[in-house]
Formats: structure tokens, C-alpha cells, sequence
């Protein structure tokens, strides 16, 4: 049997600058750049590939780590190179980091203002392409019981029906809720349908002793909140 001509037997050039990387991380994390960083967690995702051209593809067209990660599918699948496999990965990101947003109202923690609660609600819907809908339930105490989707829709709107977020209070026992939703297009500021429907809530929650505690519009990095405009 002949033998294999000597490029097939090298090992992948990437591979020994992966190995290089991985221990400049393990000793100084700082020292990476950011495409560096983003170049070793591609390499999980695509293992047999050289990931630095990506990485550096991700950073010049977002701007950095955190934008990579805030980043749109849409706007990743416009990235050459960018695949299945790397859509999967960075939603799976996204889910950790809202999860972890979460954690703090999970464990009970009361909340007093809309402070509270706006970073877990821009880390589950703030880049969302379309249009969610969700409530927040709560107990007399104001602890976290829920956090629900209620709807998703289009670009610019999202189906609501009161009686659906009322039955889901009632069936919680809550004593309370927040209404959440998500405006696509980069501005929270609340549509003339957004305070009747908040207005509407708020009235019929009040013959069923369910408070409406604040409506919370949530856009990218930013929030509007009706208790902190004087709209509930």
C-alpha cells in the first residue's frame, strides 16, 4: 500500500494555534481580543473548522462580543459561514442568559419597581424578531409566580385577548400581574391599542381582585414602563 502523501498526515494548522489560544486563556483571560474570544467558543460549535476568520467576520460586522450575542438570526444568517449549527448556538446563549436575568424574581425576591423586573424582560424579549406578548404573575407579596407567553405575532403586533391573562391569574391565585410585550422596530413607546388594552385589563382585573401593577414595553437595550409614565 502506497503512503499517504505527507500534507494529508499534517494536523490542521488551526488546531495548534486553538491549543495556543486555549492556554493564553487559561493564564491571562483579559489578554484576548474579542474575536479571540468569540474564535475558542466557535471552535466547540465547529471543531474542524478554523474559526478565526468567522470571528473576526462577527466582530467586524457587529462591533463586539456583547453585539454579536444581541445580534438578530436574521442578521446572523447574513454572515458567510454562519450555519445551522451556529444559529442553534447563539440562541442557545441568549436562553442561558435570560434564564439567568430570570433567577433572582425566581427565588422569591419581592420586587418594588420596574427596575426589578426590565432586565429580565429585555433578556428574554428585547431582540425577539416578532412580536411577543407576555404576563408576569405575582403573589400579595409581589413574588414572582409566573412568567408567561401569552402571544406572538407579527412584526408590529401580537394577538391579545383579556380573558386569556385574566384566566391565567385566576388560576394562579395571583393577586397581581405585569403585562410584557416586545416592539421589534427599536422603540417602546406604548401604540394608543397598548393603553386601551392596559386600561381595559386594569378595569376588569379590579372587579376580580387582580391588580395590574404596570405594563412593561420592552425594545433591544430599552424599556417603557406605564407606572413610571403615569399611564396606570
Amino acid at each position: 500500500m502506497e503512503n499517504q502523501p505527507e500534507n494529508q498526515l499534517e494536523k490542521p494548522h488551526y488546531l495548534e494555534h486553538r491549543k495556543r489560544l486555549k492556554k493564553r486563556f487559561w493564564e491571562q483571560p483579559v489578554s484576548l481580543a474579542d474575536y479571540e474570544v468569540l474564535e475558542l467558543l466557535l471552535g466547540y460549535v465547529i471543531p474542524r473548522r478554523d474559526t478565526k476568520p468567522l470571528a473576526k467576520e462577527l466582530i467586524k460586522h457587529f462591533g463586539g462580543v456583547e453585539d454579536v450575542f444581541n445580534a438578530r438570526e436574521a442578521e446572523l444568517k447574513a454572515v458567510p459561514g454562519i450555519g445551522e449549527g451556529t444559529l442553534l448556538f447563539f440562541r442557545l446563549i441568549k436562553e442561558c442568559r435570560a434564564r439567568k436575568a430570570e433567577t433572582p424574581l425566581k427565588r422569591k425576591i419581592a420586587f418594588t419597581s420596574p427596575a426589578d423586573v426590565s432586565a429580565m424582560v429585555i433578556s428574554r424579549l428585547g431582540n425577539c424578531e416578532r412580536e411577543e406578548f407576555w404576563t408576569i404573575l405575582v403573589d400579595n407579596k409581589n413574588r414572582l409566580q409566573a412568567f408567561e407567553k401569552i402571544s406572538q405575532g407579527t412584526v408590529d403586533q401580537a394577538p391579545v385577548f383579556p380573558r386569556e391573562i385574566l384566566a391565567l391569574a385566576l388560576q394562579w391565585k395571583s393577586s397581581g400581574l405585569i403585562l410584557v410585550h416586545n416592539h421589534p422596530g427599536g422603540d417602546p413607546t406604548p401604540s394608543s391599542q397598548d393603553i386601551q388594552l392596559t386600561n381595559k385589563l386594569k378595569s376588569l382585573g379590579k372587579e376580580l381582585g387582580v391588580r395590574v401593577l404596570d405594563h412593561l414595553v420592552v425594545a433591544e437595550a430599552s424599556h417603557y414602563s406605564f407606572i413610571e409614565h403615569g399611564l396606570l
